[in-house]
C-alpha cells in the first residue's frame, strides 16, 4: 500500500468486476491483474483495463492489498474455502465481494485466516461499458463490514463515485429481494407493454412508453411504500 493507494487484483472480470476496476483505477488504486479465462471476459477486461494482466489466481491473491471477488454469489463460499484451505489468503488483506444477498459473514474462511472481509455491492444494472461509470456516480452501493472495517469499505464506494449505504447482516436478504424485484420485474413489465404496443401497431413503443414509465416511476418514488391492492393496479 502507497500513501492510501492499493494495489487490487480482481478474480471475476465479467461486466462488475472490469467496471469496478476501472472505478478503482480512476480513483488512483493500481489495478495488478485480473482472474478469468472467459474470452468476453478477457476482451471487456483489455477495453476496460488497458495494460492490466490476465494473471493466476494464485499470483493475484500474492500480489493484492484488495482482493475484488466478482463472482456469482453461489460460488463466493465454495471459492473462498478453497482459497482458505490452499492456504493463499494474507493477514491484513482486503477482500470483498459484490453479491447482494450476502454480508461479509460469507467470507468467514477468509476472515479466520486474517484477511478483512467487505461486502460491497452496487445497486444498478451493468452495460460492462464506460457508461457504467457515469451511473456509478448516481447510484447506491450496499456496504457490510466488521465495525472496525466499515470505514474502508466506505471510503471504497466514494472513491468509485457511488454513496455507500451500511445494510446489516441479517438485513442482506431483504435488500438483495428488494433490489431484485426492482430490476426484473421493471424489466417484465416494460418489455410486455413493448410487446403489446407492437401488436396494436404502434411503430415506436419505446418513445411512446418511454415518458409514461419515467413519469410513474417518479410518482411511485414521491409517494414512498403504502399497501396496494392488486385489483387497483388493473383499474
Amino acid at each position: 500500500m502507497n500513501n492510501g493507494r492499493l494495489s487490487v487484483g480482481i478474480i471475476g472480470a465479467g461486466p462488475v468486476g472490469a467496471v469496478l476496476g476501472q472505478a478503482l483505477a480512476s480513483a488512483g488504486h493500481q489495478i495488478i491483474g485480473v482472474a478469468t479465462t472467459t474470452p468476453a471476459n478477457i476482451e471487456r477486461a483489455e477495453s476496460l483495463l488497458p495494460g492490466v494482466k490476465v494473471l493466476p489466481v494464485p499470483s493475484i491473491i500474492e500480489q493484492a492489498d484488495l482482493v475484488l471477488l466478482a463472482i456469482p454469489a453461489e460460488q463466493i463460499a465454495p471459492t473462498v474455502t478453497g482459497f482458505a484451505e490452499a492456504g493463499l489468503w494474507r493477514p491484513g488483506q482486503l477482500v470483498a465481494h459484490t453479491a447482494g444477498e450476502f454480508g461479509y459473514g460469507v467470507l468467514q474462511s477468509a476472515a479466520q485466516q486474517g484477511v478483512i472481509p467487505l461486502a460491497i455491492h452496487p445497486a444498478m444494472t451493468f452495460t460492462g461499458t464506460s457508461i457504467d461509470l457515469v451511473k456509478i456516480r448516481e447510484s447506491y452501493f450496499a456496504v457490510s463490514a466488521p465495525n472496525i472495517a466499515l470505514p474502508i469499505a466506505q471510503a471504497l464506494v466514494i472513491e468509485m463515485g457511488a454513496e455507500p449505504i451500511t445494510i446489516g447482516e441479517d438485513d442482506r436478504n431483504a435488500y438483495a429481494e428488494a433490489i431484485t424485484v426492482a430490476n426484473n420485474f421493471s424489466r417484465m413489465i416494460v418489455n410486455q407493454a413493448i410487446g403489446l404496443l407492437e401488436s396494436a401497431g404502434i411503430e415506436s413503443p419505446r418513445a411512446v412508453l418511454g415518458p409514461l414509465i419515467r413519469s410513474s416511476v417518479e410518482q411511485a418514488l414521491a409517494d414512498g411504500y403504502q399497501q396496494i391492492d392488486p385489483e387497483e393496479l388493473l383499474d
